[in-house]
């Protein structure tokens, strides 16, 4: 089966950012390979769009940075959740999951809602 690779929707990236850092702190490259691995590579985050999430994030106050080594011994900037973070992700994976839940009712709709019905 071809796997097909997927534009990201404008503002989900904020929110799988978040995600990817609720297990632990995460450098970038590390945050983009979560994130390709756990969408089974449908999901490519070019770091062009990551550095500037991150950024936006962290002005934010969802995340905070620091440096450190990473697994290969290289200087890297290692980002985690602030509970404000972890507030909005759980915010935003409601308002996610009531969008997706609304798209997959029209999309697998068999036939046109009747007008009483809505």
């Amino acid at each position: 089966m071809q796997k097909t690779q997927l534009e990201l929707v404008r503002g989900t990236l904020d929110v799988l950012i978040l995600k990817a850092l609720i297990w632990g702190p995460l450098h970038g490259y590390a945050i983009t390979n979560l994130i390709r691995r756990q969408t089974g590579e449908a999901l490519l985050v070019e770091e062009g769009t990551l550095y500037p999430a991150l950024w936006r994030l962290e002005n934010k106050a969802l995340v905070e940075a620091e440096w450190g080594l990473s697994e290969t011994n290289r200087k890297a900037k290692y980002y985690r959740l602030t509970p404000q973070g972890r507030r909005r992700l759980r915010e935003e994976t409601r308002i996610w999951d009531a969008y997706a839940a609304a798209v997959d009712k029209m999309l697998h709709a068999a036939q046109p809602a009747a007008a009483e019905d809505v």
